[in-house]
């Protein structure tokens, strides 16, 4: 960047009379104008990164610390008369779910930081997600219109745009380029869909509700959509720079599909080799076969992608053709490897009319990676363990990490500076020197026992602002915010909080050091469940908020509209990270990372990445409760009755409390409905399907040792300093590094 010309321009820029959007756009449209161009592709091998989020927050205060004009921008504005903080007002660009597009927005980050070639390609949602409010405890959604603020750091690409064309409509996606900050500056490549007949929807909505035929087909024309689009103008690039010489294309290009989503750009890649420019299928599939890289986030059946013959054939014929003979081919070489016919049925990408992209992908993909070891190991001995047998050097594993740039200097400045302090500043280059600081946590624990506080205090300043609820920062803060889901088992939290609540009541629990519980979470739209557990924590928090017996020891706030920019004052304020999920059902994790980083034990399962938490940070340093995967296999073997768990009372009063009317669902049916599910099962599952009764009474022991164990601040401070030592490990920078040297092969 030019800063000298960049600071000259902002010292002049009239700022007078001006609302915060204008002054926002202006500002940004300075530091894109001076940054620099995007770095060119051409002549070495880049990466490229498909997925269907990139939940990359607001951009304008870590674009400008990545510029490094952060504090001189504030400085700059301060004379004027601006604190640079009114830029909150701009709210995020919600282009995620959740860990997903975190995970890809850092991933970005680290590699540019790094000065890798590594861009990411996804779609320009108009609305992303959506904003999450809280009506009488409901969660209810608002079109969450991010671009209503301007988006000064993205470049429409008119001249590039492209026609995607399905069976009954044709669409142009057009490219929008945000730049991506570091030692060299990436791409982050977002297409809009444009043209008649309803293309705007295609990039109208993320992940829109998909319990229609008409639903799950927008679902699928999405992701064609962005996937086409990208391999497309891969193909055009390389025949430009190469000629058609499709054989070197994998010297020069290697294509990372985040999840399942995007497969289907393997088929279309397929295609085109074979239509447009005439390769053999053979031909085709080899290069794909050496081009493509497969990244699976999760064993969840929902998320592996199974689409139904009918519904490819409709809107796009040709891709579902492709990938029937893709199956053949696959078939045919899986039975000359000598597996048998029950083999090639598990890693059927076709069959009963129904195509398995998961398979696909494994198949494809010349690696295949879990995110966490657990994870990893799971995908090889259950989900994928034929895969595994047949293709033995194909699944490796690349434990996630967290942009340290976002996620501690960004987020929390005064820790940075403790930390700058006890080793000097080389940390913020090489997040491996970090380390540097396990020798030093005892001696730390006063000062940062007082940047907790102040990190409390302000985290908590503006919860009383949006929740209306007011919390001292003498208060232990315990924190569960991630995405809503059953097997994430905020139920489970809900429970051991209204037993603490009890106990307090009762004069059971003495002792007890004020806590305070904060939940952050979306639901999907359509998930009955998940919404009602949201009632039922907000039901919780009410009774427990008004009890004046109980309000100054206890206090539980489910905070609105959750996001990244919430989230960068949680992660540095809370004390106790809560990562509860039943062990073998969360592949990672990026949150429990997030904490850590900053300060914060981990309380939760051995499940994802938390086992490589306490494996770094010291079993000592953390609070692990609950079953493990081989205790979670033997229970459903042996034939789990949740029925029996309601012999301890602690279980059934927990159960009942969903049923006897001391809580409303506003006459939903809800809370039965989440009563049956635990005791009953369904259809689709057994009862106590994630082991919540189970654990809940475990769980419950390790709230209480923790909230004991935090009466001596100073020893907690140093179990907390110790996770933040260990932490470099949990870096995207890391992990990108061996993305790089093991899967991508690409360099600086």
């Amino acid at each position: 960047m030019n800063t000298e010309l960049f600071l000259n321009d902002l010292n002049g820029l009239d700022t007078e009379n001006k609302d915060v959007i204008t002054l926002y756009n202006e500002i940004s449209a300075l530091a894109m104008k001076h940054a620099g161009e995007i770095a060119p592709t051409a002549g070495k091998r880049n990466a490229y990164y498909l997925s269907m989020e990139f939940l990359i927050g607001r951009s304008f205060y870590n674009n400008l610390m990545e510029l490094g004009v952060l504090e001189q921008t504030r400085e700059i504005l301060e004379k004027k008369g601006i604190d640079i903080n009114v830029f909150e007002e701009i709210e995020d660009a919600a282009l995620g779910n959740g860990g997903l597009g975190r995970l890809a927005a850092c991933f970005l980050d680290s590699a540019a930081g790094l000065g890798l070639p590594l861009h990411g390609y996804g779609i320009r949602y108009k609305y992303g997600l959506f904003k999450q409010a809280i009506e009488n405890g409901f969660q209810t959604e608002l079109p969450d219109d991010w671009q209503r603020f301007g988006d000064p750091w993205s470049v429409r690409r008119e001249s590039e745009k492209r026609l995607i064309e399905f069976a009954d409509m044709k669409v142009y996606a057009v490219p929008y380029d945000m730049p991506v900050f570091g030692k060299r500056i990436n791409r982050l490549r977002l297409f809009q869909a444009e043209g008649e007949g309803g293309a705007e929807k295609i990039s109208e909505y993320l992940y829109p509700a998909d319990d229609t035929e008409e639903g799950k087909l927008l679902r699928l024309r999405q992701e064609y959509f962005f996937s086409a689009a990208t391999v497309a103008e891969l193909l055009d690039k390389h025949v430009k720079e190469h000629g058609r010489n499709f054989k070197t294309f994998a010297d020069y290009n290697v294509i990372q599909l985040n999840d399942t989503h995007p497969v289907i750009a393997a088929a279309e890649f397929i295609r085109l080799l074979t239509k447009k420019y005439r390769l053999a299928f053979a031909t085709a599939l080899d290069v794909a076969k050496r081009t493509f890289a497969y990244t699976n986030h999760t064993v969840l059946p929902e998320a592996l992608e199974c689409w139904k013959e009918d519904y490819v054939t409709k809107i796009l014929p040709e891709i579902a053709d492709v990938m029937k003979k893709i199956s053949v081919y696959a078939v045919r070489e899986q039975t000359a490897a000598g597996c048998g016919k029950d083999e090639v049925a598990a890693m059927a990408i076709y069959k009963g009319e129904t195509f398995y992209m998961a398979n696909l992908a494994v198949y494809i993909a010349k690696s295949v990676n879990g995110v966490a070891m657990l994870h990893t190991e799971i995908l090889k001995a259950s989900l994928f363990a034929t895969a595994h047998k047949t293709y033995p050097d194909k699944i490796q594993n690349k434990t996630n990490g967290i942009t340290h740039r976002r996620w501690l200097e960004l987020c929390n400045k005064e820790f940075s500076s403790l930390i700058d302090e006890a080793i000097g500043k080389d940390w913020r280059g090489d997040i491996s020197r970090l380390s540097a600081l396990r020798g030093k946590t005892e001696g730390l624990a006063e000062k940062f026992i007082e940047v907790k506080r102040e990190k409390k205090r302000r985290l908590l300043q503006y919860v009383a602002e949006k929740e209306g609820v007011e919390v001292s920062p003498d208060f232990l803060v315990f924190a569960q915010v991630k995405r809503l889901h059953e097997y994430k088992r905020q139920l489970m939290t809900a429970f051991a909080i209204l037993d603490i609540y009890y106990g307090l009541k009762s004069g059971e629990i003495t002792n007890f050091y004020p806590s305070l519980f904060i939940f952050g979470a979306k639901s999907a739209p359509a998930y009955r469940r998940a919404k009602a557990i949201i009632k039922f924590i907000n039901e919780i928090a009410a009774k427990i908020n008004a009890d004046e017996s109980v309000n100054k020891l206890l206090k539980v706030v489910f905070v609105c509209n959750y996001n990244v920019s919430y989230a960068e004052k949680i992660v540095a304020g809370t004390d106790v990270s809560l990562q509860v999920s039943t062990a073998g059902l969360e592949a990672s994790g990026t949150g429990n990372m997030k904490f850590m980083m900053n300060g914060a034990v981990t309380c939760g399962t051995m499940d994802g990445a938390n086992i490589e938490i306490v494996e770094k940070a010291g079993a000592e340093n953390n609070y692990i409760f609950g079953a493990e995967v081989d205790d979670v296999e033997r229970l459903k073997a042996e034939g789990y009755n949740p029925e029996k768990t309601l012999e301890n009372p602690v279980c059934k009063r927990a159960a009942e409390a969903l049923i006897n009317g001391e809580f409303s669902d506003g006459g939903t049916g809800g809370f039965k409905e989440l009563y049956d599910s635990l005791l009953k099962g369904a259809s689709w599952h057994s009862p106590d399907n994630y082991f919540v009764l189970y654990d809940l009474p475990d769980y419950i022991r390790a709230l209480l040792k923790i909230n004991a164990d935090y009466s001596d601040k100073r020893a907690f401070a140093v179990k907390q300093l110790n996770n933040a030592a260990n932490s470099a490990y949990f870096s995207s920078d890391r992990t990108i590094k061996e993305y790089a040297e093991e899967i991508w092969h690409i360099q600086p």
